[in-house]
């Protein structure tokens, strides 16, 4: 889904860091609250509310209020459009 985005607004999709968090250490370290975590200019696409950072999967919730091992589309969409943009919201 990020690499669909990407390339729909003309960036480069093989220009994704995909990154390897192996240890609780590790998740420490980046702020890591589950897998997947997507982070555009080390924006997290969707914040975490009060989910504790560690080794375990992720949970998304779309704007519609489901729950999705995704993030919402839109969330992505928007997220890379601020980083386009400069950052600003």
């Amino acid at each position: 889904m990020l690499r669909e985005e990407m390339a729909a607004h003309g960036l480069d999709p093989d220009s994704v860091e995909v990154r390897e968090v192996r240890t609780e250490a590790d998740a420490d370290r980046a702020a890591f609250v589950g897998s997947p975590t997507i982070r555009i200019d080390g924006r997290d696409v969707q914040a975490p509310a009060d989910e504790p950072v560690g080794l375990t999967c992720r949970v998304y919730r779309l704007r519609d209020g489901r729950i999705s091992p995704l993030p919402d589309r839109d969330d992505l969409r928007e997220t890379l459009e601020q980083a386009m943009d400069g950052g600003t919201d």
